[in-house]
């Protein structure tokens, strides 16, 4: 079972973000130019779930 699960997105992406704070997923921070796209660096938000923190999460 994996103790910390993440996921990250562009900063500009509302939806997703969004719905990875509605899955539970606790902001963590931005990301600062960490992703080329279109042509220029974007900035992406990186979010984290630890096991204890889910509902009926075990502590670790």
């Amino acid at each position: 079972m994996a103790g910390r699960i993440q996921a990250w997105t562009d900063w500009a992406n509302l939806a997703e973000r969004r719905a990875v704070e509605k899955a539970g997923l606790v902001r963590e921070g931005v990301l600062r130019s960490a992703v080329w796209l279109g042509g220029q660096w974007r900035d992406a938000v990186i979010y984290s779930m630890l096991r204890a923190e889910r509902p009926g999460g075990e502590p670790m």
